[in-house]
């Protein structure tokens, strides 16, 4: 254990594991071969502010750090594509999962659309990009797959298990699209936020 005279453990480990590495009092105290009571101790004595419950599960999560990078708009298309994004996730958004960016719609453009806002300006990766399908029983799943395939340039390991509606269930909404309705998820509560805050940012008075 790399600690001083009475137990004393040095703030610069405590930044470095605790801060930088986003490691766990209970990890800490393992590697430091101490109590968890006493790293506990140390990060009040040092005025190291501790993660909530929420912001410890997702450094746990995310090991790493982020998994998207903010590259802010700058040039004319890009600011309409962001304006864009954000509109379309205002609209078509589910602003109600805290866990993750998600949104649905028929048209494979409008889909396409958000897509490449999130990968512009997030540094999103399509590959990882989840999705959802929603069809009806008197649609062909598979045939419905395919044509979301062809259409987002996506893999069949992308997609969660369809959900299939009995016909009639829910109206005129299956008149939308004979492919049923697709929903693309990237699960980050952080990007969430980001989100949802991009939309209170519009809602400000001037």
């Amino acid at each position: 254990m790399n600690k001083g005279n009475r137990g004393i453990i040095a703030d610069k480990i405590l930044v470095d594991l605790y801060v930088k590495q986003k490691r766990s009092a209970k990890e800490i105290s393992k590697i430091l071969n101490c109590s968890e009571n006493k790293v506990n101790y140390w990060l009040l004595k040092y005025a190291i502010e501790k993660r909530s419950i929420s912001e410890a599960v997702y450094a746990k999560c995310n090991p790493n750090g982020d998994p998207f990078k903010f590259v802010p708009p700058k040039t004319p298309e890009d600011f309409r594509l962001f304006g864009l994004g954000v509109g379309l996730y205002w609209g078509e958004g589910t602003k109600a999962d805290k866990n993750q960016v998600r949104l649905g719609n028929s048209d494979p453009k409008l889909i396409l659309a958000f897509m490449k806002f999130l990968r512009r300006f997030f540094s999103i990766e399509k590959s990882e990009f989840k999705f959802h399908l929603h069809t009806f029983s008197d649609i062909d799943t598979e045939e419905a797959v395919c044509f979301w395939k062809k259409e987002l340039g996506i893999a069949r390991a992308q997609f969660y298990k369809p959900t299939v509606t009995q016909s009639g269930k829910l109206g005129t909404c299956r008149k939308k699209s004979k492919y049923g309705v697709i929903t693309v998820h990237f699960s980050n509560t952080k990007l969430r936020d980001i989100m949802v805050g991009l939309i209170d940012s519009v809602n400000k008075p001037l």
